[in-house]
């Protein structure tokens, strides 16, 4: 910017870039000079029960001649602008927020308790106090509660409150939902932070996520210490420089963080013991009063367990619940982009973000919110990758899913049938002195596409064995879990295990040519290419439980079994299914030190570099998948 400056004086003088200075100011602000015609901003410091106050805008209509609907987000990651500037939510009125806008909703945004202009203390993901007995014992749910009853007598309201919230505004979302105030009628968890240990962001199946988290946590938690840790640790790509870097020990050296961080915390509780079981959002999925609609991405690298298993624990602790899932093929969040045809390399053929906004999302808050429109009429809205269709459901899995175990075989074959060898297995050297990278193109971030890349590069690795189906002749729809079952022999103590489902598509295959606008890379080969539909790690000491951890006997065949998140995709005919195996997916996942040890206390020096690892696929030590056919 200061360069363009520099050549506008010289070419048109200083009046010149006054002028031009001017235009471009009077351009940002015509955005908030249009919102302000319709809305004004009030910051309000809403009192809780315990004294604290929270920090509180709201956004309210001009135009009371009707009583309108409250729609809040409560946020750990700032309601900023403060003053009299305009949230850019606000201000984008063809944004996300477009459909509220319009019909004259009041919009709230809250800074959680301890974070930003909010007073107290923060806890990351509070949670949730069951055993509340005076004013004193506060938790997400009664500064919720305490809001909504600030909020229904001191705005122009209809007595009609709703909540949403993405990742860990999800979350909150979630909580809220708990509080059961009375006038709170529909709630909208997103992608939402629901088990930190078992599979969201934090670990997945108690493998550490090396990267992500040495990125997120020093720069939520504002820690002087941690901030620019990535800048000290990435100089050329992150596969490089976290290998240089070595272990999550030496990651905690450039932290030097002596204060009560989550960062600590995780390397204080490295099982799932009560710290993080209490955090479970799915312990405050009892008896919820208003109708919920959870919503989640098919690509979700951070919080598409959060979603599907959200989902599932309302379903099953709270029947009566006016419940609805929407599922879509996005990555963190890209529901809310008005225009979602492609991602990655892979195209839909139509604007699935824009359908979720304007047929799912607000139809769900205008009936409840609104007491307009007509009630969803399906509670399940899942759009199927591969065929790119909505499928409209009463409930998730359909009835007509059938789990159908799918047999590794000899010769890296995949059959619906039990193998018959006496002595069948494919053996691998897991080697964590160069694992198996996350992605095949160098970064220096985590990329959003990565959960749908090419798997060509993994399949010609030694450290990656591939099993397949002849070529498809039939349609072949998976929509649910995907249940691994291994049985396993390494030569160490630990391994981890990260299987993956992938549609292998045809030879000569091509985009039609309307695609091109929406692909990234419009020319990429796609011939042949190997999408993973879905992916996922698992730590083999957690195979008999999360909370008491079990060294392998070396040389032993023991089984190994996990739960992968749901999918929603149909394997065209031409297509073929395989399923890849290997024992690291890096940086994304620390490196298992292939040792029965501290993970978050061990060095290099503690490493066991090379180890074997066999898949035994014979009878009596058969491994499969058990797949979610859809029948027809």
């Amino acid at each position: 910017m200061k360069i363009r400056f520099i050549l506008l004086a010289t070419v048109l003088g200083w009046a010149s870039i006054t002028a031009f200075a001017q235009k471009k100011e009077n351009k940002v602000d015509s955005l908030e000079i249009k919102a302000k015609q319709y809305y004004t901003k009030r910051e309000v410091m809403i009192p809780m029960r315990d004294g604290v106050k929270l920090y509180t805008a709201i956004y309210e209509p001009k135009d009371n001649s009707e009583k309108h609907p409250i729609l809040m987000m409560r946020t750990p990651y700032s309601c900023e602008p403060y003053g009299e500037q305009f949230s850019g939510s606000v201000k984008k009125r063809d944004g996300s927020m477009k459909n509220y806008l319009e019909h004259n909703y009041i919009l709230v945004f809250q800074d959680i308790r301890g974070r930003h202009k909010s007073e107290g203390e923060f806890v990351q993901v509070r949670p949730l106090n069951k055993n509340r007995k005076s004013n004193k014992d506060i938790d997400e749910s009664t500064d919720t509660y305490d809001t909504i009853e600030w909020l229904i007598h001191n705005t122009h309201n209809n007595q009609r409150v709703g909540t949403w919230g993405i990742s860990y505004d999800g979350f909150q979302a979630t909580m809220t939902a708990s509080s059961n105030h009375p006038a709170l009628k529909a709630v909208s968890p997103q992608g939402p932070v629901t088990d930190w240990f078992r599979g969201d962001d934090r670990h997945h199946n108690g493998a550490f996520t090396f990267l992500q988290t040495t990125n997120f946590l020093p720069w939520l938690e504002g820690r002087h210490a941690g901030k620019g840790i990535m800048k000290q640790i990435v100089k050329n790509d992150v596969y490089t420089d976290f290998l240089a870097l070595g272990t999550f020990h030496d990651a905690d050296l450039l932290v030097q963080d002596s204060t009560e961080t989550l960062w600590n915390l995780i390397k204080e509780h490295p099982n799932f013991d009560s710290f993080w079981q209490e955090r479970d959002a799915r312990r405050s999925c009892h008896n919820l009063k208003p109708a919920i609609l959870v919503t989640g991405g098919l690509f979700d690298s951070e919080d598409c367990y959060g979603a599907w298993n959200t989902y599932k624990a309302i379903k099953e602790q709270s029947p009566e619940t006016e419940l609805y899932l929407a599922f879509g093929p996005w990555w963190h969040g890209a529901w809310t982009r008005r225009s979602f045809e492609g991602f990655g390399n892979l195209y839909f053929g139509k604007s699935t973000s824009a359908y979720y906004k304007d047929e799912i999302e607000y139809p769900f808050f205008r009936y409840y919110l609104e007491g307009k429109g007509e009630k969803p009429q399906h509670h399940v809205s899942v759009f199927h990758t591969g065929k790119n269709e909505w499928e409209f459901l009463d409930e998730w899995p359909s009835k007509e899913m059938s789990p159908t175990p799918f047999y590794l075989q000899e010769g890296g074959q995949v059959s619906t049938s039990m193998p018959t060898e006496n002595e069948s297995y494919t053996e691998y050297i897991s080697d964590m002195s160069k694992p198996v990278p996350y992605t095949a193109n160098p970064t220096t971030y985590r990329t959003l596409e990565y959960m749908v890349d090419d798997q060509r590069f993994a399949t010609s690795r030694p450290d990656v064995i591939t099993f397949m189906t002849p070529v498809l002749e039939d349609t072949l729809t998976l929509a649910g879990p995907i249940e691994v079952n291994l049985q396993a022999a390494i030569s160490g103590t630990d391994a981890d295990f990260m299987v993956k489902v992938i549609d292998v598509f045809p030879e000569n295959f091509k985009y039609p040519e309307e695609a091109t606008d929406y692909l990234q890379n419009p020319k990429y080969p796609m011939s042949g290419y190997q999408l993973m539909v879905r992916g996922e790690l698992f730590r083999g000491r957690y195979r008999e439980s999360f909370e008491h951890p079990k060294a392998f006997e070396p040389g032993q065949v023991t089984p190994v079994s996990y739960v992968l998140p749901d999918v929603a995709h149909t394997f065209l005919p031409g297509h073929r299914l395989m399923i890849q195996i290997q024992s690291s997916w890096f940086p994304i996942i620390d490196r298992n030190p292939q040792k029965f040890i501290n993970t978050y206390t061990c060095t290099e020096e503690d490493f066991e570099m090379r180890q074997n690892i066999r898949i035994y696929h014979q009878k009596g030590a058969h491994s499969y998948l058990l797949l979610p056919v859809v029948r027809k």
